[in-house]
């Protein structure tokens, strides 16, 4: 009875602490991992991709990408995610990236867009992921999975900053090819 009693409180001790510090748990445990999965990822798909058109890298240019011709498109049946890593799993069930009832559609990894196979990668929406491209050249891609992962803690998905400025390259560039 006395070593349950032990072991409820440092239990509750232990979720006090992980609660006190869980953006520091996430910044230094986390977002490493996640973050050195995204490279390779990036990297596979700069193997993989396929280059944009001269009517994409067109648009790419417009929304401000200095490098479109490095952009690729890899068409996945599902959006990759690291669900392998237990903790990873959980951290983006927990802030929405991923769990019942969300499909991703496309993300970006550096120069990388990955996108479903039944996703029509139209003007607008090609738009909205080469802002990602953009946000990325303009920090790197461990800054923007950094802010991206606790915005979307703090404001979720749709109001996360980086999708806002996101979502009105979708606004913008509305009108289909």
């Amino acid at each position: 009875m006395k070593a349950l009693r032990l072991f409820l409180i440092l239990l509750v001790a232990v979720l006090i602490v992980s609660v006190l510090f869980y953006e520091k748990i996430i910044a230094s445990v986390l977002l490493p991992q996640y973050i050195e999965w995204a490279h390779e990822i990036d990297q596979k798909g700069l193997e993989v991709g396929v280059p944009l058109n001269e009517q994409e890298r067109l648009l790419a240019s417009k929304i401000g990408v200095k490098h479109p011709d490095k952009v690729r498109i890899v068409y996945v049946d599902t959006v990759p995610y690291p669900y392998e890593n237990f903790a990873l799993k959980v951290f983006g069930e927990a802030v929405g990236l991923v769990g019942e009832g969300i499909i991703n559609n496309a993300q970006v990894f550096g120069y990388s867009i990955y996108a479903r196979k039944d996703f029509v990668l139209n003007r607008p929406k090609l738009a909205h992921e080469l802002v990602h491209v953009l946000q990325i050249e303009r920090a790197s891609l461990d800054e923007v999975v950094t802010q991206h992962f606790f915005d979307m803690a703090e404001y979720g998905y749709d109001q996360a900053p980086l999708e806002v400025e996101a979502a009105k390259a979708n606004k913008k560039y509305s009108a289909d090819w």
